[in-house]
């Protein structure tokens, strides 16, 4: 039986002026009341990076109405905003199925809404649209990509004029422009087609120029340019610019996985895109293997994240998570800053909330400000925009894989952090070490820092449900320990409050409100409750710390972490069934 609002919303949908072919999509899901339901039961709304969904017919999915309805909504708030000049938009697409045709969707109706787009002649990874929006003045601009979900999904990430994505007010300003909309008649979706015009490879050349400037020690790629490294693109947009990329900065040896290079919405060859997978990883590592590489690099589809796999202690290739690449390539441009004197106290870095305090404790040895934001990088481009002008912006990075160097981009860049990346593995090898080696002397300086994520994933209506119940608990009855180490803080970033545990006092967090818990121990852990503003789950971020004395009690002083994160995840098991 489906709900009544529910199906109040598909016989508006049935009896409006969506296509034929629309029409019969949504009468057979009525077959299935579930479905149906899942696929009707809410609007998609912008999260952590825009639209976010199934492809297929319904409020809650991908399709042209849904795109078209976001788009008009956008195209209405950029003539409030923007009514004394020429608007212009930039649109790009990655290689997930249908993006090429969501992106002339979204183009048209901004056409005909007397705005003037900027479309990319083909697949283009996310990083180089942000950069577009300021090259080309734009007012804003659209990126069609579900970034590393499974092939059934597609998105809709929207950008500003600073080539950030949306944040308040104006995300909360355009959703209300959309859910203004009240017809799909008020959708425009036929426009003028002089005012669409292609982005071709002179963007290209100022992207990658731009990338070329941020190497900070070209004498050591020289030096090292035969580096092995191996690159995925698994399937996306990343092999149109970062072997190109790696080529021109000067590595001369990068061997591609060719069985992934095809850019596939489809993603034939892995069940989940996404470069945290071991399992999308696999066939960079056996290619790892046949050649002995120096270095696996491997970037998601729309190429604004990248996994890479190093050779550890023992000789073996180990996957490093995100917080153990991010603090790599921190670590490297601070020194190398500080090495060439350029370190002043205008400088800063940024980091999210749940990513390791690892970096914190590496940006104040460096007398470098660390700001903590929000997940998502949009919270970081928005530090940026605000001091622009008056401080100068390094380097940022979140645990989920993504890092920004330099400020020419406002959001996370795979390219040009496979750019450093590269350069690192080379500074290594020219210093006789691994990046592993250098991973283990970092923890040996500062401390060891480990950490873990539980991903839950809840699907549909229910799942959402039970989310909500989940968050509802831990604020109702928060748990007094974690592994046995009292709880000593908890922030909750929904009412913006920090209790202190043992005295009672409450401080103001200032952030903008999210619907994210964490919960610090006495022993220096930190965990955190988060569900996903882009995905039906709700994550776990488990971040432990110990002691490592010397490099040879790497294995055991890991296997004391790894303990404590077990006895944490036992937990928060038995405090979320």
């Amino acid at each position: 039986m489906v709900d009544q609002a529910i199906q109040q919303k598909v016989d508006q949908w049935l009896n409006s002026s969506i296509d034929r072919e629309s029409k019969l999509q949504i009468e057979e899901l009525q077959k299935d009341p579930k479905t149906l339901t899942d696929a009707f039961y809410k609007d998609l709304e912008f999260g952590t990076g825009g639209l976010r969904g199934i492809i297929g017919i319904g409020s809650n999915r991908i399709n042209k109405y849904t795109i078209g309805k976001a788009t008009q909504g956008l195209a209405n708030y950029l003539n409030q905003s923007f009514s004394s000049s020429d608007i212009q938009v930039a649109i790009a697409y990655d290689s997930r199925n249908k993006s090429d045709y969501f992106a002339k969707v979204t183009a048209q109706v901004f056409a005909a809404n007397g705005i003037t787009v900027h479309l990319f002649e083909s697949l283009r990874p996310t990083p180089e649209l942000s950069f577009a929006i300021r090259e080309l003045k734009c007012q804003a601009g659209i990126v069609i990509t579900a970034s590393h979900n499974p092939k059934e999904y597609n998105g809709y990430k929207a950008y500003w004029n600073d080539g950030a994505q949306l944040v308040p007010p104006h995300d909360k300003n355009v959703m209300a422009q959309v859910g203004a909309i009240e017809s799909f008649d008020q959708i425009k979706f036929e426009g003028n087609q002089q005012l669409i015009k292609s982005i071709g490879t002179e963007i290209d050349e100022k992207y990658l120029s731009m990338i070329e400037g941020l190497v900070v020690n070209n004498q050591v790629i020289s030096q090292q340019h035969d580096l092995k490294i191996v690159y995925s693109s698994i399937h996306g947009t990343g092999i149109t610019m970062v072997p190109e990329i790696l080529k021109r900065i000067g590595f001369s040896n990068v061997t591609i996985v060719e069985e992934q290079a095809e850019p596939d919405g489809n993603f034939p060859t892995v069940v989940y895109p996404n470069p945290e997978e071991q399992e999308a990883m696999s066939l960079a590592l056996a290619k790892a293997g046949e050649i002995d590489a120096d270095l696996i690099m491997a970037t998601d589809p729309d190429t604004d994240r990248v996994g890479i796999g190093v050779k550890n202690h023992h000789g073996e290739f180990q996957l490093l998570n995100g917080n153990q690449a991010g603090v790599l390539l921190i670590h490297y441009l601070l020194d190398q800053w500080k090495a060439n004197n350029k370190i002043s106290d205008s400088n800063y870095i940024v980091k999210t909330i749940v990513t390791t305090n690892l970096i914190d404790d590496i940006a104040a040895a460096y007398q470098v400000d660390c700001f903590n934001t929000l997940t998502g990088f949009k919270w970081i481009a928005e530090i940026i925009g605000k001091l622009e002008g008056n401080r100068e912006f390094i380097v940022g990075g979140e645990e989920s894989y993504g890092y920004m160097v330099g400020e020419e981009v406002r959001d996370k860049d795979a390219v040009a952090s496979c750019a450093i990346l590269a350069e690192l593995a080379a500074y290594c090898k020219q210093d006789g070490q691994s990046m592993f080696d250098r991973l283990i002397s970092i923890y040996q300086q500062y401390g060891y820092y480990k950490e873990s994520l539980i991903s839950i994933t809840k699907p549909g209506k229910s799942g959402a449900e039970e989310i909500q119940e989940i968050m509802k608990n831990l604020r109702q009855n928060p748990p007094k320990s974690f592994a046995e180490s009292p709880i000593v803080k908890i922030m909750d970033y929904q009412s913006s409050e920090a209790l202190d545990v043992a005295s009672n006092n409450l401080e103001r967090i200032e952030l903008p409100k999210s619907n994210v818990l964490q919960f610090l121990t006495s022993d220096g852990s930190k965990i955190s409750a988060r569900p996903s503003g882009t995905e039906p789950k709700i994550k776990f971020y488990i971040s432990v710390k110990g002691r490592l004395a010397s490099y040879a009690d790497f294995d055991s002083s890991s296997q004391l972490l790894d303990l404590k994160i077990d006895q944490i995840k036992q937990n928060l098991k038995d405090f979320s069934s």
